[in-house]
């Protein structure tokens, strides 16, 4: 072929792929993009979307910037100062329903399941182990349950001394979580009653807690401010390297394969750039995927990523303690958890009604929804904020372009957004979303569906 036809043909092909993309870029409303995100490992969707480029495969052009608190976040997503960010799951349903801050946030894009755990100081976990059994080696059984931090807690009441605990937001799952562990274990943690102007969640507290920031657990854990926490890694393994805390419990063991972050939008910026948020959804979506495939084989590659100054700035060991799929509780016992970090199987991407509904029942469970609602409102308010309309637009462009196959989703002819009834808790209590009231009513720590804080 004649070097003017080989170069007639390569140009004619390269103005065809620039073709495609300008095509591509121009059903985009918006092309420059600020997400933000809390130095966490969880928010490694974002870090892999930008590192991998799958952000710029969509013609996106993303910033991520660390955000100081999770409230800076959400705010800044409301005043439109971000575009979107990693948020806690029940930051879009708290703001929609209008605890707290009122704004209507969704959410098409959940990002990984499990992640967190709950760590007590040196000397509690001394008090603890004597009420713990041990395996044959000398090592506690697991999971640990909070039966055997009552008697510390009672112990700390009788002396006049509150037992004070952290956890990262108000509507943050390890609120809900540690709450979760302690009622299971007999401990009041304390109840919400906005009605009456009280939103400090200590109303008959047998434990008292409060809100810190993730990167903070650890100092304030061993300034001695509080004497336990629930957070998202690498903060409990921090606490592990220091030698200044055990891991007792993770939320794998309090409720397998939990959902916890998302990525919100504000709706009214979905609205408006529609096109956009399926590219966001998108490239999020391969970004989960990769770091799930091959049994978790990028895992190693995900840490140097995230031990980068830019994301969660801490020691690669620390981060690979539980990226990994390993989890070091008092140290030297480290176990295998290959779920501890979930970002794509068990279709951890879809955004499900259930998961949104339980969010809600706790949120009832402990007076921030401090009046009887329906079964009918719960999942009205599930289908405001959580849409998975959107994730399977995102979804289904991804299979007709080959980068994904359909086998790696949900039926979406068939899917309702519903789990089947869950039992993998730890009080074996089984939830089902279709009935919130009546699963509010199981617990013997709690509000019931018809109790009001007044």
């Amino acid at each position: 072929m004649p070097w003017y036809h080989s170069l007639i043909k390569r140009t004619v092909g390269a103005l065809a792929l620039t073709s495609s993309c300008f095509a591509m870029a121009a059903d985009l409303e918006k092309e420059e993009l600020k997400f933000g995100f809390i130095k966490l490992t969880d928010m490694a969707p974002l870090a892999i979307a930008y590192e991998k480029g799958y952000f710029e495969d969509e013609g996106l052009y993303v910033s991520l910037e660390a955000q100081a608190n999770w409230k800076v976040l959400l705010d800044r997503v409301i005043d439109g100062e971000l575009d979107g960010a990693h948020m806690l799951a029940g930051q879009p349903l708290g703001a929609t329903i209008g605890f707290g801050t009122q704004a209507h946030i969704i959410t098409a894009f959940s990002m990984d399941l499990n992640g967190n755990g709950i760590t007590v100081s040196n000397s509690v976990w001394d008090e603890m182990k004597q009420h713990i059994p041990k395996q044959a080696d000398g090592k506690p059984v697991h999971p640990i349950k909070a039966d055997a931090l009552k008697p510390v807690v009672d112990k700390y009441k009788a002396e006049g001394k509150p037992f004070k605990m952290g956890m990262v937001f108000p509507v943050s799952t390890h609120n809900y979580e540690l709450r979760y562990w302690l009622a299971a274990g007999g401990i009041h943690p304390g109840y919400y009653a906005p009605l009456k102007g009280d939103t400090s969640g200590q109303i008959d507290a047998d434990a008292l807690l409060s809100v810190t920031p993730p990167p903070q657990m650890p100092a304030t854990l061993e300034a001695g401010t509080i004497y336990g926490y629930c957070v998202g890694e690498p903060w409990n393994q921090q606490a592990v390297f220091k030698g200044i805390g055990v891991p007792v419990i993770t939320d794998y063991e309090i409720w397998k394969n939990n959902p916890e972050k998302v990525f919100g939008v504000s709706n009214e910026w979905a609205e408006k750039y529609p096109n956009t948020h399926i590219a966001v959804v998108k490239a999020m979506i391969r970004a989960a995927k990769w770091l799930d495939e091959n049994n978790n084989a990028n895992r190693p590659e995900a840490v140097k990523i995230l031990a980068k100054s830019a994301y969660v700035g801490a020691d690669y060991d620390v981060i690979a303690n539980s990226m990994t799929g390993t989890f070091e509780y008092e140290k030297g016992d480290k176990r295998e958890i290959p779920d501890f970090n979930v970002f794509f199987r068990y279709n951890a991407t879809f955004p499900y009604y259930s998961d949104a509904i339980w969010y809600l029942t706790q949120m009832r469970r402990w007076g921030q929804i401090p009046e009887h609602k329906p079964d009918s409102w719960y999942l009205d308010i599930a289908k405001k904020v959580y849409r998975p309309d959107i994730y399977r637009k995102a979804a289904e462009a991804l299979i007709a372009e080959g980068k994904v196959s359909a086998s790696e989703f949900p039926n979406f002819a068939t899917e309702t957004g519903f789990k089947p009834p869950q039992s993998e808790f730890i009080d074996n209590i089984t939830y089902d979303g279709n009935k919130p009231n009546e699963y509010i009513s199981k617990f013997s720590i709690g509000l019931k569906p018809k109790d009001t804080l007044k």
